[in-house]
């Protein structure tokens, strides 16, 4: 069996984000780049399925400069096989993303799709859907549990209001909610390791695919501070004040 994991490289969640004075992006100046955490748990998902199967060939893609090779390397020290990276330094939207993956999957032919339900420097959460259209692949979104017999995968998804199991038959696509497992740390042997692996550089235009983008991001801002909240002494004082200030009733 093989997997592809696609992961991006995304500004650390636990470090607060400044916009440039432009607001034409965010400042990167000192900032710390993680793997997207949703795919982190992907990459963890797939291993997992490896140690338990044995004959598993686990692939991780990446779409940006050459510093996403940073990235891909903590996957490989997870436990991922090889690397590709499509460089390419500058904004991909979601199409786009997802036609130069669909290429990646032709070329690579895996049975498996694993990815995070969503970037989390973006929140989109369109690319890997737009490549299930685009591949006419099966796909789960949403996993929180993933089982595998055979070509037949079984998935557990978060829906609205509770949990919904589905099926399908290999090749497909899954997205990794947060719920699905606790990614491991890369240990240093298997840092080591992944230094000697194998970590192949194309391009967009080696794929035959236009990155034009569909999607254009004219400006960024921060949201408005929030005003401090009020205490009242008692249920009327309540009632008076959305009626009079906030006028909700």
């Amino acid at each position: 069996m093989k997997i592809l994991v696609p992961v991006k490289r995304v500004p650390d969640p636990d470090v607060k984000i400044k916009l440039k004075k432009d607001g034409s992006g965010i400042d990167t100046e000192g900032l710390k780049f993680v793997i997207n955490p949703f795919d982190e748990i992907a990459v963890e998902e797939a291993i997992r399925i490896k140690e338990k199967h044995g004959d598993v060939e686990i692939v991780v893609v990446s779409i940006g400069g050459e510093e996403a090779t940073e990235q891909l390397r903590t996957a490989m020290a997870m436990g991922a096989d090889r690397a590709i990276l499509v460089v390419h330094p500058d904004y991909v939207d979601p199409v786009n993303v997802a036609k130069i993956l669909a290429k990646v999957v032709e070329k690579e032919s895996p049975d498996l799709i694993f990815a995070g339900k969503q970037a989390v420097d973006d929140d989109l959460g369109q690319a890997i859907q737009m490549l299930a259209e685009l591949l006419g692949y099966p796909q789960a979104t949403f996993a929180s549990k993933v089982d595998i017999d055979g070509t037949k995968v079984t998935v557990v998804r978060e829906v609205d209001g509770g949990l919904k199991t589905v099926e399908f038959s290999m090749p497909g696509i899954i997205t990794a909610e947060s719920r699905l497992n606790e990614p491991r740390y890369a240990s240093l042997p298997g840092i080591m390791k992944a230094k000697r692996k194998p970590l192949d550089k194309i391009t967009p235009a080696d794929l035959g695919v236009d990155v034009a983008p569909a999607l254009v991001v004219k400006g960024m801002s921060e949201p408005p501070q929030r005003e401090a909240g009020k205490i009242v002494e008692d249920v009327d004082e309540l009632i008076r004040l959305l009626h009079e200030e906030a006028k909700v009733i």
